[in-house]
């Protein structure tokens, strides 16, 4: 009986494994003009085991949140919307000015410098499941670019 008892805890414990952790650091968003429709959200985000992948994006201080690619394709600049972001297991994957990024459109108010945005990304796992994180970024001046520096 006791085996048998064994068996079955042993079971839970190995089928209720821990769920990968998604750790978000660095998080900034560029101060816009008060006539300014859009900007841009950046951060670090890392999977400790997982492939994750960012399906999307939402904030209140904005109508419209996607997650955006610049690439250069025949010397030409191109942004646009992408599907996700894939995470591989144990990976970090920076989203910065020139490459992935969050876009925030169609702005309800200028955001200021030394302010802060709450954001919340939206990751979908190896098994399907959609994840959901809160992320606090702060508001950095326009001419902010990668690694946090000032032009």
């Amino acid at each position: 009986m006791y085996r048998y008892a064994n068996a079955v805890m042993i079971g839970l414990v190995l089928s209720c494994t821990a769920r990968a952790e998604v750790t978000v650091s660095d998080a900034w968003v560029r101060a816009s003009l008060p006539q300014q429709r859009a900007t841009g959200a950046f951060m670090k985000i890392h999977s400790d085991g997982e492939r994750l992948r960012l399906v999307g994006a939402s904030t209140a201080v904005a109508g419209v949140s996607e997650i955006h690619e610049m690439r250069i394709e025949n010397d030409i600049a191109r942004m646009g919307p992408v599907d996700g972001v894939e995470i591989a297991p144990g990976a970090t994957v920076e989203l910065r000015p020139g490459g992935y990024h969050v876009m925030l459109m169609d702005l309800h108010r200028a955001l200021d410098v030394g302010t802060e945005v709450s954001l919340e990304l939206v990751f979908e796992g190896a098994d399907g499941e959609l994840r959901r994180v809160p992320v606090t970024a702060a508001v950095k001046p326009l001419n902010m670019r990668v690694g946090g520096h000032r032009q």
